[in-house]
């Protein structure tokens, strides 16, 4: 069973992080949200604290979502999710519309990307975790690959103490990066769709969410807006929080 954490009553609104990140990165929107919803927050398989698996895809991340959805008895979900967790929302909302209410997907749109996090694996894999002193040397380590301190951060997020002494990486790095083309192909086939309500946010700095990848999206999701949220970049929740809070507040209360 996936690793959760559940915040506030009401209509369950299911939250999914991105590549490399975890539960944790949506707490502080996820109380705010909890004043009118039942928040859950899920770490995705092979990262935070959930379950590390051999197959990694967004088939096997959806069938986790909903494995826990069934077990909490949630009726039709709010479901959210960023960069990674897109489309894992996505392809969640195309195989069981029954169990989706509404969509919103931050900052990613079904298509085919490119690689570009080699310099992330890079600085992963820069040091042994069990080998550091502490934190402020493996971002030194980090650093010659990745060289922004908020990245590095949120990179380090993922390293726990190891009972045995020493660090270890709370994900599955061997499996995410065996298996990251998976992770950078499209979401959905032809004939799929999920018509209900969904929004599509993207960052005005960022790249992953193009004009004409709008197209795609609504072959897939035919009732699909878009908002753009200006000065954000790829982490729109973390650089313009109640721009995001603002918009999702109002698309979930119409």
């Amino acid at each position: 069973m996936l690793h959760h954490k559940v915040f506030g009553t009401g209509q369950p609104l299911v939250i999914l992080h991105g590549l490399f990140g975890m539960l944790d990165n949506w707490k502080t929107l996820a109380r705010q949200w909890a004043e009118n919803y039942q928040v859950i927050l899920v770490d995705l398989p092979n990262h935070g604290r959930s379950p590390h698996v051999d197959e990694f895809s967004y088939a096997g991340m959806a069938d986790a979502v909903v494995e826990l959805i069934e077990h909490l008895e949630l009726p039709p979900v709010y479901l959210m999710g960023h960069s990674m967790g897109g489309k894992a929302a996505m392809q969640l909302a195309l195989d069981r519309n029954d169990l989706v209410a509404k969509l919103i997907v931050v900052d990613m749109a079904p298509r085919q990307y490119r690689r570009g996090h080699d310099d992330v694996f890079s600085a992963l894999q820069a040091f042994d975790p069990a080998e550091v002193s502490d934190r402020k040397e493996a971002a030194r380590l980090m650093a010659a690959y990745v060289s922004d301190p908020g990245i590095q951060l949120f990179l380090l997020k993922n390293l726990a103490r190891n009972p045995a002494g020493g660090y270890q990486w709370r994900m599955n790095l061997p499996v995410i990066t065996a298996q990251y083309e998976n992770l950078i192909g499209p979401v959905g086939n032809f004939g799929d769709s999920f018509t209900g309500p969904a929004l599509f946010l993207r960052g005005g700095r960022s790249g992953y969410v193009r004009d004409e990848d709008l197209d795609y999206i609504h072959d897939l999701f035919p009732a699909a807006t878009l908002a753009t949220v200006e000065g954000a970049g790829h982490w729109v929740h973390a650089e313009r929080p109640e721009e995001l809070s603002s918009l999702v507040t109002n698309f979930l209360a119409t």
